[in-house]
């Protein structure tokens, strides 16, 4: 009889927990949004993006496609990874082939995002760093 009650004390806290944790769940507002203002730059900090950091953007964006339109003897590009997949097929090594063509082709969509990238920054620097 006291293993009884006992099971129903607890049962009952049990319960009373979890009625509790569901109210103050439900009580919880969703936190709204941030809301993004406009970023204004010192003349120093533009003179910085526009002088240091924009070129070294563009530069990475070219070189990064001059490698993935690399030839086969440009290590990381497209046809480089294809080379490899045609070696690693007659090694015997179909899934490190299927890896590496999957690769390739991941590679290859990037050209679209990096000169989509490009232009970005050409927009950029058109609009914001020539001298008025």
């Amino acid at each position: 009889m006291r293993n009884s009650i006992r099971a129903a004390i607890a049962g009952g806290g049990v319960l009373a927990a979890l009625a509790a944790g569901v109210s103050a769940a439900s009580a919880e507002t969703t936190t709204p949004p941030p809301s993004y203002g406009q970023v204004t730059l010192s003349p120093e900090e533009s003179q910085q993006l526009c002088a240091d950091l924009l070129p070294r953007l563009v530069d990475r964006t070219t070189k990064l496609t001059a490698r993935i339109n690399g030839d086969a003897n440009t290590k990381g590009s497209v046809a480089w990874l294809r080379a490899q997949v045609g070696k690693q097929r007659a090694e015997g090594h179909p899934r490190i082939a299927d890896r590496l063509d999957q690769r390739a082709d991941r590679r290859a969509g990037r050209v679209g995002d990096l000169k989509s990238i490009q232009d970005r920054l050409t927009d950029f620097k058109n609009t914001h760093c020539v001298a008025k």
